[in-house]
């Protein structure tokens, strides 16, 4: 394991880098770093709202993505240092990671076969021969001064993604689109710089600096905000679905810059924004849809849009700029000179004589590996269990509720669409309003399962049963029989007290009455939930329903 180092970055404005040896400790690893940088805070106006014309139909947008995403790994691209979130500041830094002279890089064969799994999933060709090269500029959280990239032959190129999305007036209808991924190449992550704008100094945290990257470009495909969200949600599926990348954007796992432009259909594309590091599909989506109707005010009015980077303020809805691209910026690509050509191979009969096969990378190994992807499994729910398409969508967005919606049908003979109602809305609920996933629920599948058998059965009625749940949900050693005898929530067949009660609604609303027996049938329902309230709920519905219609007709 690599050793590790320690380090503490301050800045202010003399743009100095200084070293200070601490006097209590004696060995190298415990070497302070104090790198002084300046910060300043870009400032501007709200762009004003556009008015929807004639003319702004004319102008369509054109959304290009960039994404990086974070290699599942437990250590670094080119070095031991283990990859953890939220570990102490600079407690994950070996000395390749803090580009102490002399120290070279290694590559983690786990990184090359996440991004050739990858690359199969999403239709691309895997060069068997990729290369790496030095991509040279200076920030505080990039010690080396470069990032070891891959810009003249990516490991994979030529790709496809086919994403779905609701449309339609009621947005049920299934849209869905390809957007083509020009290449994924492997990279080092940067460190994290944290600003501290009241102070004037940055702090840079290299625990992320040298974790595996895939940056996925993707081509101008799409045109709002509403695509590219949908885009990026399917590829945080594939990811997860595959284990290359956990997908957790809040964690910095994956992050996006979207290239926006606008320009009349047939004309060329027009000058580009890059909105930078984007943390939320729902983030991008408000950030693209924003920085169209931006730059198409800008056209409107006859002015100019700049060729800038960009930032999304996610309070305030808008893009504030960061620095504009008026300079093209001078990388110095060059070869890495500490890493040979990266070959990958076909499988184990195209390897060199004497060769390992476990040490090497083999595409038709990784091919037979993949499970299956979130657009196959989507369908195969849809034509299985005969659910809606909005019900397959939010199975899938949720890590794991998949696999508690089959266990749960396999333990019940009610209808599958009946069995996601529950699980979609009612469990869900609960998940979302404790923060928990799916893995941590309080309900089992089974006992969600026995619950509804009971009401299946006639046992307990619909509303009592979601009483249940809560209790269930707030007790889970208690089992959904043991929750209705206690709380006597059974159902109740006193026809006697249902007539009583029911008679009781009817003569209190004599409007309503007078309403039905005109031929508003829809009444019926506000009575109908007036019974249920009194009674808890406890009735057969389509017994109340005949009581009902027998004394306001």
């Amino acid at each position: 394991m690599a050793a590790s180092l320690r380090v503490l970055l301050l800045c202010n404005v003399n743009k100095q880098i200084v070293f200070y040896p601490r006097t209590t400790l004696n060995k190298l690893h415990s070497l302070c770093v104090f790198r002084l940088i300046g910060t300043s805070v870009s400032r501007c106006k709200s762009q004003p709202q556009v008015k929807r014309t004639s003319a702004l139909q004319e102008l369509v947008g054109v959304v290009g993505l960039e994404i990086h995403a974070q290699i599942h790994s437990n250590t670094k691209l080119f070095s031991g240092s283990p990859v953890r979130f939220m570990a102490p500041p600079n407690s994950m830094v070996s000395f390749f990671d803090a580009s102490l002279p002399g120290t070279l890089p290694v590559l983690n064969r786990r990184s090359v076969e996440a991004a050739v799994m990858t690359g199969l999933a999403l239709n691309c060709t895997i060069n068997r021969k990729s290369l790496f090269d030095r991509k040279h500029y200076f920030y505080a959280d990039l010690p080396a001064g470069y990032q070891i990239t891959q810009r003249r032959r990516p490991i994979a190129v030529d790709g496809l993604l086919t994403y779905s999305r609701l449309g339609g007036e009621k947005r049920s209808q299934v849209v869905t689109k390809t957007v083509q991924i020009k290449q994924i190449q492997l990279e080092q992550d940067s460190g994290k710089s944290l600003h501290d704008n009241r102070r004037c100094q940055t702090l840079v945290d290299l625990n992320r600096a040298g974790v595996g990257l895939m940056e996925l470009v993707m081509e101008p495909d799409m045109s709002c905000g509403e695509e590219a969200a949908a885009a990026v949600r399917e590829l945080q599926l594939i990811l997860q679905t595959l284990g290359t990348c956990q997908g957790n954007m809040s964690e910095g796992q994956l992050r996006v810059d979207a290239n926006v432009s606008v320009h009349r259909p047939g004309e060329p594309l027009g000058v580009r924004t890059e909105v930078k590091n984007i943390n939320s599909a729902r983030f991008l989506a408000r950030a693209i849809d924003y920085e169209i109707q931006r730059q198409t005010g800008i056209l409107l009015s006859g002015g100019t849009v700049l060729n800038e980077t960009r930032a999304f303020d996610s309070r305030s809805g808008q893009t504030v700029p960061l620095r504009d691209k008026d300079g093209l910026q001078d990388y110095r690509f060059m070869p890495e000179p500490n890493l040979p050509p990266l070959t990958v191979y076909d499988d184990e009969a195209s390897l060199p004589s004497g060769a390992d096969p476990s040490q090497a990378v083999l595409v038709e190994r990784l091919r037979d590996s993949l499970p299956e992807l979130p657009s196959v499994q989507r369908d195969r729910l849809l034509q299985t269990y005969g659910i809606l398409p909005e019900h397959g969508f939010t199975l899938l967005n949720e890590e794991g509720l998949v696999d508690y919606f089959e266990a749960v049908v396999e333990e019940t003979s009610r209808a599958p669409r009946k069995v996601v109602g529950w699980v979609t809305n009612e469990l869900l609920s609960l998940l979302k309003q404790h923060d928990l996933k799916v893995s941590q629920s309080r309900v089992s599948p089974s006992a969600l399962a026995e619950l509804l058998k009971l009401q299946e059965t006639g046992l307990v009625s619909a509303s009592a049963a979601k009483r249940v749940l809560q209790e269930m949900w707030m007790c889970p050693w208690k089992t959904a029989r043991q929750v209705v005898q206690e709380q006597d929530l059974g159902m109740v067949s006193d026809f006697t007290q249902l007539h009583s009660v029911c008679q009781r609604v009817v003569d209190s609303h004599p409007e309503e009455v007078q309403l039905i027996r005109k031929g508003n049938k829809k009444v019926l329902n506000k009575l109908m939930g007036l019974v249920q309230r009194e009674t808890e709920g406890r009735f057969d519905p389509l017994l109340l329903l005949s009581i009902l219609e027998e004394k306001t007709s």
